[in-house]
């Protein structure tokens, strides 16, 4: 066990094409505060000549996304061994008419918004920003009961899953539960 806790997400970074876009982008699609810049022109913690602008941006609750705009590094792609669908940024809504209000203003700026798709405790939208990225916002729409029934089995499926590769059994009522809401 760590002889330390961690208090939580300082921030996580990303690859941007421009900085100024993503956090226009950013701003006006999702209401996101610009905290700060830091531009170099070595790595810090390599001392490698890279020059960047690496950008800061508020998401809520002290959380931070962060970019880095790479001039001199070939373009950015995704790895291609991966579906788009899998890596993502996720967001938390306050509640569905939040959501629902997020798909009718990031649709009036003209963004293809798929959803919102229902995960049984949660429903999402998704959209891509202007890098590629695939973004989520979600709303939680779970009981604690549901909750403590998905982390009773959570190490369970974890350890079947290990062994077998197929999706294991123990929240089918999940799924069961959006058959019948849907």
């Amino acid at each position: 066990m760590a002889d330390f806790k961690l208090g939580g997400v300082h921030h996580v970074a990303y690859r941007c094409k421009d900085a100024k876009e993503t956090v226009e982008f950013y701003r006006d699609a999702l209401g996101m505060d610009f905290q700060l810049a830091i531009a170099e022109d070595h790595v810090p913690s390599t001392g490698a000549y890279d020059p960047y602008m690496h950008i800061f941006l508020e998401a809520g609750n002290g959380n931070v996304l962060a970019f880095f705009e790479l001039p001199e590094q070939p373009d950015m792609d995704r790895d291609r061994n991966t579906p788009q669908w899998v890596q993502h940024i996720a967001f938390r809504v306050g509640s569905l008419d939040e959501l629902m209000a997020a798909k009718t203003h990031l649709e009036g700026m003209g963004l293809d918004v798929l959803g919102p798709t229902h995960h049984g405790i949660f429903k999402s939208i998704y959209f891509f920003d202007p890098n590629g990225h695939r973004i989520e916002l979600a709303a939680d729409i779970g009981t604690p009961e549901q909750m403590k029934q998905l982390r009773d089995v959570a190490m369970p499926m974890i350890e079947e899953w290990s062994t077998t590769k197929k999706a294991p059994r123990h929240a089918a009522w999940l799924h069961e539960k959006i058959a019948e809401e849907s």
